[in-house]
């Protein structure tokens, strides 16, 4: 983009215009005003890699049990929200956010001694330099005379607040967004910037651009169709410019596996025809939703690329569960072994695994017969009496679960989660909703493997399962499956949606913002050209088990199909745990929200101060 725009600039221009995104500009500002905060200029920039190494650290020093990726994330939102570890201190009140908060005051105090400066730092220290420094912010105002920003919808509080500052003396503020496509509000972005763009910057003039140029006319008016349930939006209706096109098509499968190779056919169909595999895309809401796409896509030849994540054999948690059952099937396989031995945690950290090692690997034996050893006295153990019993329990378990693998496959996913409980190790980390429906997935696709052959061994199951997870990956000249946030800003002759079915998508459940779920049905929907499928499905996998499931409300509201059973909702932008921000009270965080005529009755928790308020007097954060 900054190539393009000075290439379309006047060769006398003596000095080009800034073109970066908020993180550039914020380290170009700190490497020359860093000292008014008592800092030196020459900080290091840590990585997300680091920043959770010094996490870790600290959390043992203080001896916090902790997921280390749930704590730099939350640690992330404070500063996006420009909250400082003190303030976070001082409001904190479930027992896991103090002790977040202890590791903030220390991670900070931490990183302004050692002159470092994470990724959230480059905006927060800006802010925090422009908001204290009056004469400074006038003559930043005044050099950057006019400020464009694209993709606006996606901004946060910190970024808007920035903004604010640095258009203070002129209110010169160009913005590009569409508030349909806010798919972000997750990892903190503030639909509100762009909806109140007009009452937060005096005389704003608005343009809306409404001519699509990408999508057919029928395309476009299922999105159109769909949007307008939302309540919360500015309001645009697309015109498309190429005109008439071919209807929107509805796959209706039984299952996930008939959708995957009914949707194999159509392609396969598509590239007789002379279709170009880079112009055909699957997209799904949920990640879990690959396994059967690239299981189908495999067996019927087609080559793909998985696109904004990994195979989802290849998933950290999948790949946990894998070599918990190669461990079953074969306790000797230390490789398996060291990747399991400590998740969920049991307290047999790096130190104590290296002596294990270390010590089987002197004796020429395998690990696992090494604590075999240990456990029955045969050998003098290097570890303490609490580190023996919690490998006496495991050691337990695995037995059992040797046995169960012989007799009760049937019934041996059920043993598995009760004696490992896998589960566990994932469900406080940022993306633990996401692990735990893939951990499903594959729970349900083993039980599955059983119904279709009652006389399946866990051997043949894991062949089987390693056949498809080391196939070549082929980039060129394949098809595309991602996921819809992945797809964002992309295009494609022929797309295909799939999932459509509630609980899929809509996802459903607590946290669940259906008007950011329908945001993201407009986003998947105007990815495509000109040839537009939706799928959806009779029954799928959910939690482990095979169900029967409803087909998804967004087919109604796009009006796809006649159902009157369809309930077509408008739910609150508000979500439990929310922050929240009120005029008097400062901020808080939502613990209920409960319907109330037109609006939505609020319980927030302002640091110990527990109000009910309507949602029209607070902002999100």
């Amino acid at each position: 983009m900054r190539q393009r725009a000075l290439a379309l600039m006047p060769t006398t221009v003596s000095t080009p215009p800034l073109l970066c995104t908020f993180h550039k500009f914020g380290l170009l500002f700190l490497k020359f005003h860093i000292e008014k905060l008592g800092r030196r200029n020459t900080f290091v920039i840590i990585d997300s890699d680091d920043k959770k190494r010094l996490i870790k650290s600290i959390a043992k020093s203080l001896a916090i049990d902790l997921n280390i990726s749930f704590i730099a994330s939350e640690i992330s939102k404070y500063k996006n929200s420009i909250l400082s570890p003190q303030v976070v201190a001082e409001k904190a009140e479930l027992s896991d956010y103090k002790k977040i908060a202890q590791i903030y005051l220390a991670y900070q105090k931490n990183i302004e001694e050692n002159n470092l400066v994470d990724f959230d730092d480059l905006l927060m220290l800006t802010y925090q330099i422009l908001a204290q420094d009056d004469t400074l912010r006038k003559e930043t105002s005044h050099k950057y005379q006019y400020i464009m920003v694209d993709e606006y919808q996606d901004t946060n509080e910190l970024q808007f607040q920035l903004l604010r500052l640095l258009s203070s003396e002129h209110n010169n503020l160009c913005v590009v967004g569409d508030d349909d496509q806010s798919i972000y509000g997750w990892r903190g972005a503030n639909i509100a910037n762009i909806l109140e763009f007009a009452d937060n910057f005096d005389q704003c003039k608005t343009i809306k651009l409404e001519i699509n140029y990408r999508s057919t006319e029928p395309i476009i008016h299922t999105a159109n169709t769909l949007i307008e349930h939302n309540s919360i939006r500015l309001g645009k209706r697309l015109i498309s410019h190429k005109g008439k096109g071919q209807a929107v098509k509805l796959l209706h499968s039984l299952d996930e596996s008939m959708e995957a190779r009914g949707i194999a056919h159509q392609i396969q169909a598509l590239l007789k025809q002379g279709a170009d595999p880079e112009e055909i895309a699957v997209l799904y809401r949920i990640n879990a939703l690959s396994r059967s796409l690239e299981e189908g896509f495999s067996k019927a030849g087609l080559a793909f690329k998985l696109i904004g994540g990994m195979r989802f054999y290849e998933r950290a948690e999948i790949k946990d569960l894998i070599s918990y059952l190669r461990v079953i099937s074969n306790p000797h396989d230390d490789f398996s072994l060291i990747r399991i031995i400590n998740k969920p945690k049991r307290g047999i950290g790096k130190a104590s695994l290296d002596k294990l090692s270390r010590a089987s690997f002197e004796r020429g034996i395998s690990l696992y017969s090494y604590i075999l050893m240990l456990l029955n006295h045969e050998a003098q153990s290097p570890l303490s009496k609490k580190l023996m019993t919690s490998l006496a329990n495991f050691q337990k378990s695995i037995t059992f679960l040797q046995e169960a693998s012989k007799s009760q496959l049937g019934n041996f996913i059920n043993l598995f989660e009760e004696h490992i409980a896998l589960k566990n190790h994932y469900v406080s980390m940022p993306d633990g909703m996401e692990r735990l429906l893939n951990i499903d997935e594959f729970y349900g696709y083993f039980r599955d493997a059983v119904l279709k052959n009652p006389n399946l061994t866990l051997d043949v199951f894991l062949n089987d399962i390693s056949l498809q997870s080391d196939q070549d990956q082929i980039e060129d000249n394949a098809i595309t499956i991602m996921s819809i946030h992945a797809s964002k800003g992309l295009e494609f002759e022929h797309l295909f949606v799939i999932g459509l079915e509630e609980e899929f998508f809509p996802l459903l459940g607590e946290g669940c913002n259906m008007e950011e779920e329908r945001r993201l049905g407009y986003v998947a929907i105007t990815r495509a050209k000109s040839d537009l499928t939706l799928s959806y499905v009779d029954s799928r996998f959910y939690k482990g088990r095979r169900k029967m499931i409803a087909k998804s409300r967004f087919l109604g509201e796009a009006g796809l199909i006649q159902d009157t059973s369809l309930k077509i909702t408008k739910v609150s932008s508000f979500r439990k745990g929310d922050l929240v921000k009120h005029k008097i009270l400062g901020i808080g965080r939502v613990q209920a929200v409960n319907k109330l005529g037109k609006e939505y009755k609020l319980l927030i928790n302002f640091g110990g101060n527990k109000k009910e308020i309507l949602s029209s007097f607070v902002k999100s954060i």
